[in-house]
């Protein structure tokens, strides 16, 4: 059986990784920039997440949510603790795109209305309620449910209070910071009255923080440099540093009920163990400041550079537009100077290394960056 051919794949296969680097099988070292968009939070192989997933999976890898399982509420509290939202609740599951999906849902459970106001050039994932609400025709044209999602443009107050005062709206789904767009933020002042809209017309605000959420921004969740609160919370990528799950926080107005929800595979055993593990190291080496830290490091000498038309982001979330081919650079910065980064559109590489990025792995990056330009 031959695998399905959506990927366009580089002729490298690293088989091996250790905090900010991987190895190929010939030995090679390679700079990770890109933690797979945005995957590996706390860097490759930390002791204490292998020794956690070791330990768990020797005992109980999976059984099904019929039964308790502490593990859960265990990641709840130090999510809860961590993050400043401990009065939220937490829904389980298994990707950023599933946790959209069942906020989608929370959101016109309790609003009663079907429609979902988002943002051009967002992208929220791959299942169809996600998909519809990604802001790509070439994706989300075989579900024919746009019909139901109407896309505005990022930052347009106006736009956003016309729509919201017709009262048709269950939410509004935007990005902490917009991703696979190229790293494009929404203003703290538009996250403001945003939530004041949301608020006076009974909209639901979802707040899709799987890509900026998790610290990657030098605070837990990209929103919270503004201040507000959000209804929902997303939350996937590198929540698990690899190991597949996700998760809705949830404000305390909504009301549960028996099967208003569900999965299969959300919160099992292994997943618990390995976002605790997570949690633990974040907060231990204190994670979040060291990507405020070295993310402002990295934004300030990379804005210095003359050939970079824009540099764009908060803290280890960085796009940089450039003159020319971004596909060519990017080949480039990984076949010669050995440093794996991410691209965005034609002309924006991404920067999305784990959250213990050191100084001295930026100035790599910004010397090879440099001599290539």
């Amino acid at each position: 059986m031959e695998l399905f051919n959506v990927y366009t794949l580089y002729p490298l296969e690293p088989v091996r990784g250790v905090g900010n680097h991987v190895y190929t099988a010939d030995g090679e070292e390679y700079l990770d920039l890109y933690g797979g968009h945005a995957v590996i939070s706390i860097g490759h192989a930390h002791p204490t997440y292998v020794e956690a997933l070791q330990e768990q999976v020797s005992r109980l890898g999976f059984y099904s949510n019929s039964v308790l399982n502490s593990l859960q509420q265990q990641l709840a509290d130090r999510l809860g603790a961590l993050s400043g939202y401990d009065d939220y609740r937490l829904f389980l599951c298994n990707s950023g795109a599933e946790a959209n999906e069942n906020a989608l849902k929370v959101a016109s459970f309790q609003t009663g209305r079907e429609r979902v106001l988002a943002f051009k050039k967002a992208f929220h994932g791959r299942t169809s309620g996600a998909v519809a609400a990604t802001d790509n025709p070439k994706i989300n044209a075989p579900f024919n449910r746009t019909e139901k999602v109407e896309f505005v443009p990022l930052n347009d107050l106006e736009a956003v209070r016309e729509r919201l005062h017709s009262k048709q709206f269950a939410a509004v789904l935007i990005e902490g910071i917009q991703g696979v767009a190229g790293i494009h933020l929404p203003t703290d002042d538009f996250l403001r009255e945003l939530r004041t809209l949301c608020t006076e017309t009974g909209t639901q605000l979802i707040l899709d923080e799987i890509q900026s959420g998790y610290g990657r921004s030098g605070r837990f969740f990209a929103h919270q440099y503004s201040g507000i609160r959000p209804d929902l919370i997303t939350i996937a990528k590198g929540m698990g540093n690899g190991f597949p799950i996700g998760g809705v926080l949830i404000a305390p107005h909504f009301e549960a009920w028996p099967g208003m929800l569900g999965t299969t595979f959300g919160g099992n055993h292994l997943a618990c163990a390995a976002a605790i593990a997570v949690l633990d190291v974040m907060r231990e080496e204190r994670l979040i400041e060291n990507a405020a830290e070295v993310g402002a490091y990295l934004l300030d000498e990379l804005r210095r550079i003359p050939q970079l038309k824009e540099v764009r982001g908060r803290g280890l979330m960085i796009g940089m537009e450039i003159e020319g081919s971004a596909s060519e650079l990017r080949k480039r910065l990984l076949f010669e100077e050995h440093i794996f980064t991410g691209g965005a559109g034609a002309s924006t590489v991404r920067l999305l290394p784990a959250l213990n990025l050191r100084k001295e792995h930026a100035d790599q990056f910004l010397a090879a960056l440099k001599k290539l330009l």
